[in-house]
């Protein structure tokens, strides 16, 4: 669990780290005095205009601080997202854009698929050289059951066939995140 001085570093990290990437210059993140956003870890970072995704990228595992994770993955899911690529953020969508920053836990192999706790876990499938995965979040916006939502990843993500995670050959985890949201018209830069 972050504390609130962590969470409003990172609103502040994303929102000048979007701000820098839609201008087209660099950004360099202030070191947080904190030790939690020190330490390695993955993230996902999420945009939406009018609750429409407008960019989300990540990793889940890194061997620099959370911190430039973080900053990294603010400007790839800005300028890098290629289902976005004919409509990357501009200056004039800021006041309108609201992210999510996504604070990974590791992956944890998963033995029974059926039992996942839609809204706390994320999942992963791997197999046949492909891969894909949902953000817990997306089961409670989506409204899917566990089966559309393995099966959604294993055809929409990794394009296997839905019933993929069924297979013996799959490769299955699940992961929790640490959410953490704000709107860029909102954030002190």
């Amino acid at each position: 669990m972050f504390s609130d001085d962590d969470k409003n570093y990172l609103r502040r990290l994303v929102g000048g780290a979007l701000v820098a990437a839609v201008a087209g210059e660099n950004f360099a993140p202030v070191k947080p005095a904190g030790a939690a956003l020190t330490q390695s870890g993955g993230c996902f970072v999420t945009y939406k205009t009018g609750g429409e995704l407008r960019g989300c990228l990540g990793c889940f595992t890194s061997d620099q601080p959370l911190y430039l994770t973080v900053a990294a993955y603010a400007n790839l899911s800005a300028t890098a997202d290629p289902r976005f690529a004919g409509n990357r953020l501009r200056a004039a969508d800021l006041p309108r854009v609201e992210f999510e920053v996504s604070v990974l836990s590791p992956l944890t192999p998963c033995a029974a698929p059926e039992k996942i706790g839609l809204g706390r876990d994320g999942i992963y499938v791997r197999g046949g050289g492909r891969s894909g995965c949902f953000l817990p979040q997306v089961a409670t916006e989506t409204g899917w059951s566990v089966a559309e939502f393995w099966g959604n990843c294993c055809a929409g993500k990794a394009g296997l066939p839905a019933d993929f995670w069924r297979s013996p050959n799959a490769e299955l985890f699940t992961f929790t995140a640490e959410i953490i949201t704000g709107k860029i018209g909102a954030v002190e830069r």
